[in-house]
């Protein structure tokens, strides 16, 4: 089974599991298996600091005081001798002990060994002693072992050291290494136990983990594929509490599904809009070619002309619909020249004076001098065209539309003011989206369509500038942007 087709649940069991695992075998090893190993190295460690600390005070007075606190501190039999193999003091501290019965060959032998050597020397001596050849191992039953398998471990530290007139001595130290079998054999039934406990509680443990930290993230799960087949609510469907995290990724989520909701609305509010858009137009062309058709004296000059201008307008929203596809996708580039934007401005400005003549609309433009821009003269004609355009649609009964242009510090702002109903304060944010509508019935423009301010908006992000709209409800709106100014 691949690795991301394993529940979480089930993931974090087995972590779990594996930890204690672990745990526990790192507690066999060093219980069980190494214990006779670190027992040997304490002791050596023990008995090598008892020599060092004997040699040290050897010309001591109290020697014999101090020979008597190692022994019992260590537990530890002490026999100092010199090199003509005469006892100088020592402590006996079990009877028959290693050292104190060992003959003089091989105390020389350790004179001889240190001294080649140039260190101290260690061994471990295996005393059967205990061992009994007429002893009758078949009359014991069951689980006693016979005496004969009895051996003692003797730990043997023998140092050279030097007295202030110059004599050599031997210093013997002795300890027993206590046999750790049966503790071993009293470790390893605790332990079993203790191991059959632990992975019960571990199994409980990590079942009641597993679930406490995955049931969020499954219920989270669950309601994202719901969300995936277009099951879109209205109020917050991500409910993971429990950890920092899983919160935080409920609240992202839940703020994803909103916003899907947003766009959810909006695809279907741009269906709709595009819809009475490109009906509009084909409603008056099919009726006043109808018309012209079955009417022979309708067939005039004024009729053709509005098949022509519901053509043309037909035309724009298709470009545009394609316009602003090229816009979003990134494949749209920038063309930068230097050019006069006052001067655009007028030239745009005297397109619509038939629509000033014939619908009485007083538009003023007022500026102070002409500025020159360094940008893509097509696109940023463009973006003049359709903040024309919307405020031509969306202007008060006095049809007053006012382009301001100022200069200032390098920079050139363009403002164009409706006298209009006005934007609520909370809509602000969206009207720069395609197809936004302020709450209230799609309305046809006058000149251009709904789309205009998303391009507008698409061009000035190309272009870096900065735009924004300000608009006070029953006064109108302010739509602007900002370039930078070159100076010819």
């Amino acid at each position: 089974m691949k690795r991301d087709q394993i529940s979480i649940k089930w993931t974090l069991f087995t972590y779990l599991i594996s930890f204690v695992a672990i745990l526990l075998l790192i507690l066999w090893l060093f219980q069980i298996v190494f214990l006779g190993r670190f027992y040997q190295r304490i002791k050596t460690k023990a008995i090598t600091s008892a020599a060092e600390n004997i040699a040290k005070n050897i010309d001591n007075k109290n020697l014999t005081v101090l020979l008597e606190e190692i022994s019992q501190q260590n537990n530890m039999s002490i026999r100092i001798i010199n090199d003509q193999g005469l006892d100088l003091c020592g402590v006996e501290l079990t009877p028959n002990s290693i050292i104190h019965k060992m003959p003089l060959n091989k105390i020389f032998y350790y004179f001889f060994q240190i001294q080649k050597e140039g260190r101290p020397t260690f061994e471990i001596v295996i005393d059967e002693r205990l061992k009994n050849k007429r002893f009758d191992y078949k009359q014991f039953k069951g689980n006693f072992h016979p005496a004969e398998n009895t051996k003692t471990h003797t730990m043997v530290y023998a140092k050279r050291a030097i007295q202030n007139d110059g004599t050599y001595i031997l210093i013997l130290l002795s300890s027993m290494i206590s046999p750790v079998d049966a503790t071993v054999e009293t470790l390893r039934i605790q332990l079993f136990y203790i191991t059959l406990l632990l992975l019960f509680l571990a199994i409980l443990l990590a079942l009641f983990i597993s679930k406490k930290i995955s049931k969020p993230i499954i219920e989270i799960n669950k309601v994202a594929k719901e969300l995936a087949n277009n099951n879109l609510f209205p109020v917050s469907v991500f409910r993971g509490r429990g950890y920092q995290e899983i919160t935080e990724l409920s609240n992202t989520l839940n703020y994803a599904a909103k916003e899907l909701s947003k766009v959810e609305n909006l695809r279907r509010e741009l269906i709709a809009n595009v819809s009475h858009d490109l009906r509009t137009p084909l409603t008056l062309i099919i009726g006043y070619g109808e018309i012209m058709r079955d009417i022979p004296y309708e067939n005039t000059s004024e009729n053709v002309q509005i098949i022509i201008d519901e053509a043309k307008r037909l035309e724009r929203l298709v470009n545009d619909m394609l316009h602003i596809s090229k816009l979003q996708s990134g494949t749209q580039t920038l063309t930068i020249s230097t050019f006069n934007l006052t001067d655009m401005i007028r030239d745009i400005l005297k397109r619509y004076q038939k629509l000033v003549e014939q619908d009485h609309y007083i538009i003023h433009f007022i500026y102070t001098e002409d500025v020159y821009v360094n940008a893509d003269e097509v696109k940023i004609t463009q973006v003049i065209y359709n903040l024309i355009n919307n405020a031509i649609t969306y202007t008060g009964i006095d049809k007053k539309v006012i382009l301001y242009q100022n200069e200032h510090q390098g920079f050139v702002k363009v403002e164009i003011m409706d006298t209009g109903e006005g934007i609520p304060p909370k809509m602000l944010p969206y009207i720069w989206d395609r197809y936004y509508k302020i709450e209230r019935k799609h309305r046809r423009a006058i000149v251009g369509n709904g789309l205009g301010l998303s391009i507008v908006r698409k061009i000035l992000d190309l272009h870096g500038g900065d735009y924004g709209v300000e608009s006070v409800q029953g006064q109108g709106s302010t739509f602007w942007f900002i370039l930078k100014t070159v100076t010819i």
